[in-house]
């Protein structure tokens, strides 16, 4: 459909593109362009002749200067960004503000029509044949034509600056591009591998994998592990009381069986053997204000009793037994407590730490005066199946240390009608019934006790009783009993007779002591020096005990002392494992009471410095060695060792009994009778009635009704 030159093609006719609006065949145009192209001169740097665009030529100032087609780097690059034009034909800032020159030819479709008409382009008085470069055979249809380069600026199609149109032409590298070196060889120094960036990377797989084992492999062990550690789970679930089961620690609870303030080069010695032992307990008491009450401190307990097996006129009270200064303090104060006249204190590790074997020290100032007689401060061991102070517990236990054979030597008295002992025999023998109450049937079971020091007064004019000083007695007390308490003295040795001697006292119906006293200096006494006291002992019927006072033996006793002697068998050093006492006691069963010249002396103060175990390779530190358990018969008999006042196995064997029968009617009954016998057993202490106490504690225990069974026993034995 023809229409008008002079107005723009039509809306929605396609666009007719002419290249570059030449005039010229292109053919030619690459014929002819040689001859013009040499005419100029050349730039310093060869183009190449696949390039799009050749250097700028000097002189050039317009594409028309020759008849090819016009080569500008300009036409190559894509339309920049400037400000809008409201109007097509607005000046492009591309273009030269110096003038127009022949670049100014490019032009829309109809911009120049809408200038003016086609005659003034071509028939003006200052036309020329080079206003328009259109080929005369096309001049009369440029209006239905678009041009490229009216299209790249408009649809900017024209290729970018730098683009690489040929497999070898060479991009041009930047910072991020330019490759290192050291790269090309397609190798890794180590400069590279241990760098800031390998490190992070490495570093963060290896968090992400440690993360990934510990989330699920180590949470599920270590939830396994705690269950069965702590099965009972949280304590407060049974308790409605509770509140919470998380308790801060105390400041006294220990985390290791060697004190942290233990000096190194004490932590090793020889022993009496030759043998080289090695620390294997300490407490050195530095940490001040440590208390000793039941659960207190996990090695100690200070007791809460009146000591009747001895008859001591003090009541051992928690309060009297603390630390400070560095030192445990035993404290001795004369007030009434518990209707007793004085109070002190006493330490025990009964069923809490125990040992077989090896060199037992403390290092300790003794309270009060050298010269006068009273105190009885003691620092000993005895056999964890018995408890100081719970009579019932050591009734037929103490002082056994009998073989592994039944003879008359576990009988009442010995069975002796000479009064040699009065003992009530051996309660735990070797022979024992199937289903017997026994730790371990096949074995003599006891408590035995050896003493490391029960300081006194000795004078020197013993006639006169003048010129007093201080005195260790050390001992080892033993059942059943030689003749008249005589041991074999060919296999005890006193090492220095001018300092120790052999005790006077060998023994009486309750124990045989096998004792040597010990001169000490009167300097050693309230705070103002500190001594060493401790035995080193080897169990068995072949074994030793050797005692010290400091650093020098004093005396020593071998087991052949106490072997096989007329109807009686051989005694042993103790097998059993031994529980650690302190106390500090007065009583007039042990010496005489100077009460005129203690008073001044009160509140008189025994302090312990430390306390250490050494043992070799042989020792055993537990309340349970190899083939002498303790704490599973205990905790079956508990009422034994913790009621004080309970001084007979007999009892508490009767009830027992009772109960298993059912044979009682109300807990009040139950109650009444065991009041009732131990009205008896005090009166019995009181008295110091020791024979036939067996059947006039039965004939007591008969004396009741019928009763019928009761339905709850959780507070009786």
């Amino acid at each position: 459909m023809a229409h008008d030159s002079a107005s723009p093609p039509p809306r929605h006719a396609p666009p007719h593109i002419r290249l570059n609006s030449g005039s010229d065949d292109l053919l030619q145009m690459s014929q002819h362009s040689q001859p013009f192209a040499q005419q100029y001169p050349q730039s310093s740097r060869p183009s190449s002749t696949r390039s799009l665009t050749q250097n700028s030529r000097p002189g050039a100032n317009s594409p028309y200067s020759s008849q090819a087609p016009a080569e500008s780097v300009e036409l190559l690059l894509p339309p920049r960004k400037s400000k809008p034009r409201r109007f097509r034909d607005e000046e492009s800032p591309m273009r030269s503000t110096t003038g127009e020159s022949g670049y100014n030819s490019r032009r829309t479709s109809w911009s120049s029509e809408s200038a003016g008409s086609r005659d003034s382009r071509y028939g003006g008085p200052f036309a020329s044949p080079f206003d328009d470069s259109r080929a005369p055979s096309r001049a009369g249809s440029d209006e239905d034509g678009v041009n490229t380069q009216t299209v790249s600026e408009k649809y900017n199609i024209m290729p970018s600056a730098g683009l690489l149109l040929f497999p070898e032409d060479v991009e041009k590298d930047d910072w991020l591009h330019n490759p290192d070196p050291s790269d090309r060889d397609g190798k890794m120094n180590c400069q590279e591998l241990f760098s800031r960036r390998g490190l992070v990377n490495v570093g963060g797989l290896l968090f992400i994998t440690l993360g990934i084992l510990i989330l699920f492999i180590g949470y599920p062990i270590l939830t396994f592990v705690q269950e069965a550690i702590n099965p009972g789970g949280n304590s407060c679930k049974k308790d409605p009381m509770c509140i919470s089961d998380k308790v801060s620690l105390l400041n006294n609870i220990r985390h290791g069986l060697i004190d942290p303030d233990t000096p190194d080069n004490v932590k090793e010695r020889w022993g009496a053997d030759g043998n080289k032992q090695f620390l294997v307990f300490s407490d050195e008491f530095n940490t001040p204000g440590r208390t000793f009450y039941d659960e207190d401190d996990p090695y100690w307990q200070a007791m809460d009793i009146w000591y009747g097996v001895t008859r001591d006129l003090e009541w051992y009270d928690p309060d009297a037994a603390t630390t400070a200064n560095g030192t445990l303090n035993l404290r001795f104060d004369a007030f009434q407590n518990h209707n007793l006249n004085y109070r002190s204190g006493m330490l025990q590790s009964w069923n809490k730490l125990c040992f077989k074997g090896g060199y037992l020290e403390a290092s300790i100032s003794l309270p009060g005066r050298g010269d006068t007689i009273g105190f009885w401060p003691g620092f000993w061991a005895m056999g964890n199946l018995g408890r100081p102070g719970y009579a019932a517990s050591t009734d037929g236990m103490w002082p056994y240390s009998y073989h592994n054979e039944c003879d008359v030597g576990i009988t009442p008295n010995q069975s002796d009608p000479g009064g040699v002992s009065n003992l009530p025999g051996m309660r735990l023998p070797a022979c024992s019934c199937i289903g017997e109450d026994h730790p371990n049937p096949g074995y003599s079971r006891s408590a035995p006790e050896i003493d490391a020091i029960e300081a006194s007064v000795e004078y020197l004019d013993a006639l006169h009783k003048t010129d007093a000083i201080g005195s260790a007695s050390q001992s080892y007390q033993v059942a059943p009993f030689d003749v008249l308490w005589r041991p074999n003295t060919d296999w005890i040795e006193v090492y220095n007779p001018q300092v120790s001697a052999m005790n006077g006292y060998q023994g009486g119906v309750f124990q045989q002591a096998l004792s040597t006293v010990t001169n000490l200096n009167n300097q050693w006494y309230d705070g103002k020096a500190y001594q060493k006291y401790g035995f080193d002992y080897r169990p068995g019927p072949d074994g030793y005990v050797v005692w010290n006072v400091g650093d020098t033996k004093t005396w020593k006793v071998r087991g052949e002392a106490v072997g096989p002697n007329g109807n009686i068998g051989q005694r042993v050093i103790p097998e059993e494992p031994m529980s650690i006492i302190a106390n500090f006691g007065i009583s007039d069963g042990f010496a005489l009471l100077n009460l005129t010249g203690l008073a001044p002396l009160m509140p008189a103060v025994m302090r312990i410095d430390y306390i250490r175990i050494y043992q070799d390779e042989h020792g055993e530190l537990t309340c349970d060695p190899i083939g002498y358990p303790t704490t599973k018969y205990i905790d079956e008999h508990m009422q034994a060792y913790t009621n004080p006042n309970l001084t007979l196995w007999s009892v508490i064997s009767l009830l027992r009994r009772d109960l298993n029968k059912a044979n009682v009617d109300t807990l009040p009954q139950v109650s009444n009778k065991i009041q009732t016998t131990q009205k008896f057993l005090h009166a019995w202490l009181q008295s110091g009635q020791t024979t036939r106490r067996l059947t006039e504690e039965k004939a007591i225990v008969r004396r009741r009704e019928r009763r019928r069974p009761i339905t709850s026993t959780s507070n009786i034995i």
